[in-house]
């Protein structure tokens, strides 16, 4: 299988409150060929984890009802899915956030707004 194929047969979570945020991600993963999930927060995004099983997870720092950070604990101290690259999306670049996502599991951090090229160097670095 060449990588095209294997691309194309990604799945990409989307976990985040702002609906500009899960559509602009959205429209840049499904051009470049991804299947792309969508949650509005962490408590939602936990059954579509365990319906959908995606190879790779981005998800917002700051949600209602579940944060990023207690949904990305939460996915990683799940045997079934502590495998799977949790990515947090932040506004913020602090170095306080990025520890405290490593802290609780996460892979990376992207500093919102991120650009196409962000997102897609990440899928490449994590889920291939």
């Amino acid at each position: 299988m060449n990588d095209d194929n294997v691309l194309k047969s990604i799945k990409v979570m989307i976990i985040d409150d702002s609906n500009t945020i899960r559509k602009s991600a959205e429209m840049f993963l499904r051009s470049s060929g991804y299947e792309v999930i969508l949650a509005e927060d962490g408590f939602e995004a936990m059954s579509k984890i365990v319906d959908n099983q995606p190879d790779i997870i981005f998800i917002d720092i700051v949600m209602p009802r579940l944060d990023g950070y207690q949904a990305c604990m939460l996915i990683k101290k799940n045997p079934i899915y502590q495998s799977i690259p949790v990515i947090m999306l932040s506004s913020k670049d602090g170095l306080f956030d990025k520890a405290r996502g490593r802290m609780v599991g996460s892979n990376d951090y992207l500093t919102k707004p991120f650009t196409t090229e962000g997102l897609l160097s990440i899928i490449h670095k994590y889920a291939l």
